[in-house]
């Protein structure tokens, strides 16, 4: 929200005050408080008629410091609150040199001369990452009367600022103003599913407002040195998170606010929907499935889309019984006759037509409005209503619903909507209806998660999930939302998904071929390539089917291969998974988070890097010509073998069996030997492929166990022209391969039971 008009003037009927100098600190041993009048103070009659504003400074854990004005203290305060996660292990130091006051937590420290006009510098060793300067800490009212607390924090040259949830917008945020406010746009506008008040820079920090409302943000558009954030309200929370690198600060973000849960790892394989209005039947889903089996296309998972359920009762969590007579029936024979898992369709609202709505009103489950009333309206469903997650009986009903339906042999929902939350509503806990909007899709998601990781007594689960905030990484998987059907859909789409990775989701994936329309030939085998090769993968669309089948013969050979690649690549793909797990760091990462020091990935968001060693660079045009940077070093093809040199930027045409697919230098990957599911024994009969190896390099390749058994562990090194891979806990034969200047060589297989394997270079 901008309160200024240019440099100098405010606009039109605002008033805004700032901090404008210390006037008492007071230093615990573990924080500070500041409190600040808005002028300078210069004699007792400046202290008259003034605001002081308290400034709170501490530090939840290492490498974080928080900083929470206040205004007016006696507001209200009815939540929801983002739960933070502090470190109890922690405590922050402070000290006092002449005038100067600091809080120090590790690596990061806030240094304030209390002498000096008002200026706040969050400093690391010597480096001033960033600074809050005179209008940097303070409030504005509008001319409607609204109080919006705001915060100012420096930009250096060449500053570049990422994240704030899945934003189709441009990567790089300098120059937006950015909304966090939950809504159903679509991927071509400012709109968002997924809004996160967290973003992070190319300077060593990021910073969360801990507020769960709507955050605005002018990201050097109003300022043009500066990024400001501001609330409607008394008071404002913002955490400064030191790394220095993107991934140190991502590990620290989500340790405060969650970790992403490890998905399981049948749902990295490929999922086929009914598509969303198409029409369809078990006959239909039938044919489907023999389809692709007949094709020897893989699939891992059946996603029946909103019409399992009869129109206009959306959600009754009933199956339609004239198109699904015998359901229990149908979801043992795709289980039993075809190894498949399943997927339902659900969102949080409730038809007026459902038999659920007369029972949930008579409940209260159902949110209200201040009359007593039922909020209802007609968009989407006729007389629809919103399930009341803030009430817990309402959020055991719901999971009611949703256990009849796992015990039926569903293993997962597709948690569509949950963006259109009215603020004209009285919450059964007395939440703010504000702060409840974008924080009600956490409350949905987590209500469904907890019901598929208890089901069963299996502890990994996975949704499909649209909308989220911040904290809704730990219930993964996420995707991108209603695209078009296009090349230019398919990028912004990456945009959006590179995005909500830097805002600390782990697994994220996309309706292959776009949802709206239906994709040419060329969009569909180029978007399929694309979706195979991020963490998750589903065929999907809104008013024709996504099967391959339906557009030629050669997509159903890109599908099969592409399918076929990332089983054997699940050794690989897991590995990343339980990094999103143990530290935040994406499956799919932009290339500033494997690439901090190099300023030309800086900007990139038409490629990625897939795990820590895998880079891609998906095709987005007709002709299959791609432009790509490669970063230092010797990188191989994945799929030729061929090296290429970096760093510069490559311009080269691609066939639709191919992409850029690029394996790091000095990386071993493994790849797994069944390629049919991305379920199995990933350690038994890997193929250890190695890449560029500097002399006297070593690296571990750790290969995990698809049921959390005992992971297998190779050491390989080299050692002038030779190469050592030392094996432990591997279950049964493994191979090794050598990239070199002519290709892949053949590969070598270690004797049955050997440990150590010596190769020679090509």
């Amino acid at each position: 929200m901008k309160f200024t008009d240019g440099y100098w003037l405010l606009r039109e009927g605002v008033k805004a005050s700032f901090a404008a100098q210390v006037d008492d600190a007071r230093v615990e041993d573990d924080r500070l408080t500041l409190y600040a009048p808005v002028r300078r103070v210069e004699s007792r009659g400046h202290t008259l008629n003034s605001p002081l504003l308290t400034v709170e400074c501490f530090s939840p854990a290492e490498g974080v410091i928080g900083v929470r004005a206040t205004h007016l203290a006696g507001e209200a305060d009815r939540g929801p609150h983002f739960p933070v996660h502090a470190d109890p292990g922690h405590r922050a130091k402070t000290r006092t040199e002449g005038s100067v006051v600091e809080l120090s937590a590790g690596s990061l420290s806030l240094r304030v001369d209390t002498a000096a006009p008002w200026r706040l510098d969050f400093t690391a060793g010597e480096r001033t990452l960033t600074s809050v300067g005179r209008r940097g800490t303070g409030f504005a009212t509008t001319p409607e009367g609204e109080h919006h607390s705001l915060a100012q924090l420096s930009l250096g040259v060449g500053e570049l600022v990422y994240g704030l949830g899945e934003r189709f917008t441009p990567f790089t945020k300098n120059g937006q103003s950015v909304d966090i406010w939950q809504a159903d746009g679509g991927t071509a506008s400012e709109q968002a599913y997924k809004n996160v008040p967290f973003y992070l820079t190319n300077r060593g920090y990021g910073v969360f407002v801990n507020h769960p409302g709507k955050v605005s943000y002018e990201i050097g558009s109003e300022a043009v040195g500066q990024v400001q954030f501001s609330v409607e309200g008394q008071s404002l929370e913002y955490l400064v998170i030191h790394g220095p690198t993107p991934k140190e600060i991502l590990d620290r973000y989500t340790a405060l606010t969650g970790r992403p849960a490890l998905p399981p790892a049948w749902s990295f394989g490929l999922w086929l929907s009914t598509s969303f209005t198409t029409d369809y039947d078990e006959e239909t889903v039938a044919g489907f499935v023999r389809g692709m089996a007949a094709r020897d296309i893989p699939l891992s998972v059946f996603h029946f889309d909103c019409f399992w359920m009869r129109e206009y009762q959306w959600c009754d969590f009933t199956w339609d019984p004239d198109v699904f007579p015998d359901p229990e029936g149908m979801l043992r024979r795709l289980r039993e006759d075809h190894g498949l898992r399943v997927s339902l369709w659900i969102n949080p609202y409730i038809g007026q037509k459902s038999p659920l709505f007369a029972e949930a009103r008579h409940h209260g489950y159902l949110v209200r409005k201040a009359n007593g009333d039922v909020w209802q309206w007609d968009m989407w469903q006729a007389g629809m209503a919103l399930v009341d997650f803030t009430n817990p009986d309402a959020r055991a009903w719901y999971a009611a619903k949703l256990r009849a339906l796992v015990d039926q042999g569903v293993d997962c929902f597709k948690t569509d909507f949950g963006e259109r939350v009215p603020t004209d509503v009285v919450w059964h806990d007395g939440s703010d209806p504000e702060r409840m909007h974008n924080y009600y899709t956490r409350l949905y998601n987590e209500t469904v998660f907890e019901v598929l990781t208890q089901a069963r007594g299996v502890g990994q689960a996975t949704l499909f999930a649209r909308s989220a905030t911040a904290g809704g990484q730990q219930y993964p998987v996420h995707w991108g939302g209603d695209c078009e059907s296009t090349f230019g859909a398919m990028a912004e789409s990456l945009r959006g998904g590179l995005s909500l990775g830097l805002s600390g989701f782990g697994f994220w994936s996309h309706d292959i071929g776009g949802f709206e329309g239906t994709p040419t030939p060329a969009v569909f085998k180029r978007w399929v390539q694309f979706g195979l090769l991020s963490s998750h993968s589903r065929l999907h669309g809104s008013g024709s089917y996504r099967v391959p089948w339906n557009y030629d013969e050669e997509a159903v050979a890109v599908t099969r291969d592409f399918t076929r690649l990332k089983h054997r690549l699940m050794p690989y793909l897991f590995r990343a998974a339980q990094q999103a797990g143990e530290s935040g760091s994406p499956v799919m990462r932009a290339m500033l988070l494997e690439f901090p020091d190099d300023p030309a990935c800086h900007t990139l968001d038409r490629q990625y890097m897939l795990g820590e060693d895998l880079l891609v660079a998906p095709v987005f045009t007709e002709d299959g010509t791609v432009e790509y940077y490669v970063p230092e070093g010797t990188w191989t093809h994945l799929l030729t073998g061929e090296q290429v040199r970096g760093p510069g930027w490559r311009r080269e045409r691609f066939g639709f069996d191919s992409l850029p697919l690029l394996a790091r230098p000095g990386s071993v990957l493994p790849f797994g030997a069944d390629e049919e599911r991305p379920e199995y024994a990933w350690a038994r009969d890997v193929t250890l492929r190695v890449h560029a190896l500097a002399d006297g390099a070593e690296v571990i390749t750790r290969v995990p166990a698809p049921e959390g058994g005992t992971a297998a562990t190779f050491r390989t090194r080299r050692t002038g022209s030779e190469i050592t891979v030392t094996a432990e806990n591997a279950p049964g034969p493994w191979h090794v391969v050598l990239a070199g200047p002519e290709g892949y060589a053949e590969p070598v297989t270690a004797p049955q039971g050997a440990t150590e394997l010596t190769l020679s270079l090509p």
